[in-house]
């Protein structure tokens, strides 16, 4: 007669048969299952001990504990290194009210007091509260905290200047005139102070010689001349700014001018004969004798209309703008005439009115040649300024500003012109040579975009 159990007790009273009946494979699955469950109560360190026995019994042995390195009485731990104060000794234990002190009152020299301008915006400090509490504008600020940091630079190794010639600059002004370094890196800053001084500049002519400097290396390749001026000479790079500027005047009188400037300057004998031979072959112009075909290059390199850079904030600050419609040069002629043209405008209100409407426009300064023909003139954005036809012209993007009610063709102007469904520009000579004498628009202007500098100092916005 069959009986029936519970299988789990046949299981536990006959182990040996239930492990034989198991396959292997089985069996050991059966093991990682029961080991997930298990959960480990004590580790077990050398020497019998554990970290599970109860607490402070011969199984409690913990890992051995280094305590850290303990430093004198006063003295910080040394692998902690306090970050410099940027404060010169003498301010370091001041307190709030005799730091602000120290600004309100110029109580010592600029470059002493200016790291507390820094000082005060780590504390939290804005630079419109600085200016309450200490009558220091906010550009002023600026101009202390950058010059401070161009000042410490020439200091340095790397800039190899003079420690001796440092206290020019330690005057009322010098400040402005280490402001305008800002552009430079190290080693540039510190030949830029050296000409400052020799040659006494303000601040307007440092800048200059900054500006000139640090664009001198763009030039290569692009301007004609520029091999024999030395890159690593001050007076070479603001010699060849002035130079390359005399190539872009259409007044004779004025190309002669920047050219003794020029040589009033220029360092090294290969750039000073570049100078002299330009500026007698300008000379012979302006006497009315004839220039050989060829030697009068700044012809070809410079355009015969007016090219100017926008200046961030320059709309802003024109007391007259202008607002004029925008066709892209792949819209060709068909485009440029169906752009909306200027029926009323409203001087005291600056309200305009226009034939139609349209979608692109742009906001330029109220310049002389254009406010002459802002009835009729239309902007033409163009992608690369190489396609201008004149060798200064470098990789940016521009804007020609065309009149359209000027069509007829003359050999000293330059137009616009519709190619392969493109516009275009080109000089008035070479379209008479063409035989073309009616083109879709005359150019007034051609505008620049303004110029991020990379300055190597940071410049930070104030209020």
């Amino acid at each position: 007669m069959l009986s029936l159990s519970h299988p789990h007790r046949a299981a536990a009273s006959s182990a040996p048969r239930h492990q034989q009946r198991l396959p292997r494979s089985a069996a050991a699955s059966c093991r990682r299952r029961r080991a997930r469950h298990v959960a480990a109560s004590a580790i077990i360190l050398p020497g019998g001990g554990s970290t599970g026995g109860p607490r402070g019994g011969p199984g409690d042995r913990k890992l051995p504990f280094t305590p850290p390195p303990m430093a004198p009485p006063g003295q910080l731990y040394q692998p902690f290194h306090p970050p410099t104060s940027p404060l010169p000794s003498k301010y370091r234990t001041l307190d709030l009210t005799q730091r602000l002190e120290v600004l309100r009152d110029r109580l010592g020299q600029w470059h002493e007091y200016a790291p507390l301008i820094s000082a005060l915006s780590r504390d939290g400090f804005t630079p419109s509260s600085i200016e309450e509490a200490t009558g220091i504008s906010g550009v002023e600020q600026n101009c202390l905290v950058v010059a401070s940091q161009v000042r410490d630079s020439l200091l340095s190794e790397s800039a190899a200047f003079p420690p001796d010639l440092i206290p020019y600059f330690d005057s009322i002004g010098g400040a402005d005139l280490l402001y305008e370094l800002r552009f430079l890196n190290a080693r540039q800053r510190a030949d830029a102070a050296r000409h400052a001084i020799d040659y006494r500049l303000e601040p307007r002519g440092v800048r200059e010689l900054a500006r000139s400097m640090k664009d001198f290396p763009r030039r290569r390749g692009v301007d004609e001349g520029w091999e024999a001026f030395d890159r690593a000479s001050p007076g070479d790079c603001l010699a060849f700014a002035r130079f390359r500027q005399s190539r872009e005047r259409i007044d004779v009188a004025e190309r002669v001018a920047d050219l003794e400037r020029a040589l009033q300057v220029v360092e090294t004998e290969p750039a000073r004969a570049r100078v002299e031979l330009e500026l007698e072959r300008a000379r012979r112009k302006a006497a009315g004798e004839e220039v050989e075909e060829g030697e009068d290059a700044a012809t070809a390199a410079r355009p015969p209309v007016n090219v100017v850079r926008l200046q961030y904030g320059e709309v802003a600050e024109a007391t007259t703008v202008l607002l004029l419609p925008v066709v892209r040069e792949t819209d060709g002629v068909a485009a440029m005439e169906s752009a909306p043209r200027r029926t009323k405008s409203d001087v005291d209100l600056g309200i305009v009115e226009v034939d139609k409407a349209w979608a692109r426009w742009a906001v330029v300064p109220g310049w002389g040649p254009v406010a002459a023909a802002a009835e009729e003139a239309v902007v033409i954005e163009l992608a690369d300024g190489r396609r201008l036809p004149w060798r200064t012209a470098e990789e940016e993007p521009v804007l020609v500003i065309a009149n359209r009610g000027q069509k007829e063709v003359a050999e000293q102007g330059i137009y616009v012109l519709e190619k392969e469904g493109r516009l275009v520009v080109e000089r008035g000579k070479k379209l008479a040579e063409q035989g073309i004498t009616a083109a879709a628009a005359e150019v007034l202007i051609v505008v620049r975009p303004p110029r991020d500098e990379d300055d190597m100092i940071s410049d930070e916005e104030w209020d």
